[in-house]
């Protein structure tokens, strides 16, 4: 099951809208098949790690193992389920129930029901992490919302004064690799209007060999310059605003109330649009506004080796840490919201 779980996390950032699954087939104690689901729309782990199978006259007395309940209804693949029960292979091993509710109980029930024997929750946590993403937005029906700043060594986000519109970097070229890293991995990235108008950042994956996420900018009263990068058409990007404004190509404009609190709005807007997850890198006023709301999930805080004495303080997290880890003089550290 952990082997699943490591194949499943090859497809990190390319499956949306479906999980991270991993499938491995044993036979004798010996892995003779395995694969992951790569890209939706493309065939699930369990199909890849049958079709790695050298012998399948081997399959009726193999297990496979899942990551994830196999799917049982027709998508934009066959169900994976009629594939096991059609292959012959009578030993099943899951990890998490797959809390869509196409699926939600009816793969293991199909399996079951062909006289396959099932066992069920095999490292239930470790798996129901992996796919958090997708069960939050199942279960919950809003995306899994990750907060992201650097501070100071004195508490700062951004100085008092600044000699340009480009970004003031506090941490070093390594952990601002990795937050490109961390980019490619969610499905959006949604940062406040005064950080557009400071940083004009692109938003982008650039430093990361993968998809950059679909840009999402809050800029209540349009005064976002056409000029900026987040306007120029290369991305999927969605700004909300509380004016209307005519949509086109790879740009949409989404209105709501910003007198009410537009934390929820904003995931409910995101929710429409089938977003499972967001990162949200500021600035300070936007990241204050979800955690003022409650409505987090994760935290990944950089430290880095500066001091401002001056400036924008950065947000305070009322959290345990639950990881923490030096990049170089950096330090970075992971809060959980339970």
């Amino acid at each position: 099951m952990m082997r699943c779980m490591e194949l499943a996390k090859n497809g990190l950032g390319t499956t949306y809208p479906n999980p991270l699954v991993g499938s491995v087939i044993v036979y004798k104690d010996i892995i003779i098949g395995e694969g992951w689901h790569k890209q939706s729309g493309l065939p699930h782990a369990e199909v890849n790690a049958i079709k790695s199978v050298s012998d399948l006259s081997l399959l009726k007395d193999a297990t496979i193992y899942v990551n994830l309940e196999p799917c049982s209804h027709f998508g934009k693949t066959p169900p994976c389920a009629n594939l096991i029960i059609e292959k012959g292979i009578k030993n099943v091993v899951i990890g998490s129930l797959d809390p869509n509710p196409a699926v939600a109980g009816n793969g293991i029930k199909k399996l079951k029901e062909a006289g396959c024997n099932v066992v069920e929750e095999v490292l239930k946590t470790e798996c129901d992490e992996l796919n958090k993403r997708f069960f939050n937005y199942h279960i919950h029906r809003k995306p899994y919302i990750i907060l992201k700043w650097a501070e100071t060594l004195d508490g700062f986000i951004a100085p008092e004064k600044r000699e340009n519109k480009s970004p003031v970097w506090i941490t070093n070229k390594q952990s601002r690799q990795l937050v490109h890293k961390w980019r490619a991995e969610e499905q959006a990235i949604l940062v406040g209007t005064q950080t557009v108008l400071d940083d004009n950042p692109s938003l982008s994956a650039r430093d990361w060999q993968g998809k950059s996420p679909i840009r999402v900018v809050l800029d209540r009263s349009l005064k976002i310059p056409e000029k900026a990068s987040v306007l120029d058409g290369s991305m999927n990007t969605i700004i909300i605003t509380e004016k209307e404004e005519d949509s086109h190509e790879n740009l949409s404009y989404e209105t709501i109330d910003f007198s009410k609190d537009i934390s929820s709005q904003i995931s409910d807007l995101l929710y429409r649009y089938k977003i499972q997850s967001v990162i949200i890198e500021g600035g300070a006023k936007t990241i204050n506004t979800f955690i003022d709301a409650n409505l987090w999930d994760e935290a990944r805080v950089f430290t880095g080796n500066s001091i401002f004495r001056e400036g924008t303080k950065a947000p305070i997290l009322s959290r345990k840490t639950v990881l923490e880890e030096k990049i170089k003089e950096d330090t970075l550290r992971i809060y959980k919201n339970d």
